[in-house]
């Protein structure tokens, strides 16, 4: 049996002009200030002498692996995203960027959720990716209009109580 894995499904590349800010800013913090700082640490930790045993220096290693890593991937991402700005041309139906406040029938709980890209998520502030399932089912929905979803957690209905565009 081979390693062999299907390739995932590709994310939207959309984003918000934050979203972009802020990686563009890790981006800048990781090259600028992080990297040089391990790659110091790191030539400190070589110059002790046997390196097979040298726990700071295994780290420094891995720590540096990391931040390149991190890197790479946010220098291809950012070319590649596509930086989404003001509200679309209705208003009154949910798109990219939206901050949706939803009822769940079955329970009448309220929850806020705002759709950002698939690189901006935040569970604990409400903000969901544009690709989940959740997004995709309130997608082009207008105020007072009833959607069902598949959850995790099964099968839910809800309905949109309050559409805004900016934070």
């Amino acid at each position: 049996m081979g390693r062999w894995r299907p390739p995932p499904e590709k994310s939207t590349a959309l984003i918000t002009r934050e979203g972009h800010d802020r990686l563009k800013a890790e981006l800048d913090e990781l090259w600028r200030v992080k990297r040089p700082e391990v790659v110091k640490a790191l030539a400190a930790a070589a110059a002790e002498g046997d390196r097979s045993e040298n726990a700071e220096y295994t780290y420094r290693k891995k720590q540096l692996a990391e931040i390149d890593r991190r890197v790479r991937y946010l220098s291809k991402r950012l070319p590649a995203l596509r930086v989404v700005e003001g509200a679309p041309s209705d208003p009154e139906a949910v798109f990219f960027g939206a901050t949706v406040e939803v009822e769940n029938l079955a329970s009448g709980d309220c929850q806020r959720y705002r759709i950002v890209g698939p690189d901006e998520t935040d569970a604990r502030a409400g903000w969901i990716s544009i690709d989940s399932p959740l997004a995709r089912a309130m997608l082009k929905k207008r105020l007072d209009e009833e959607f069902e979803v598949v959850l995790p957690a099964g099968p839910a209905r809800f309905a949109i109580v309050d559409i805004r565009y900016g934070r």
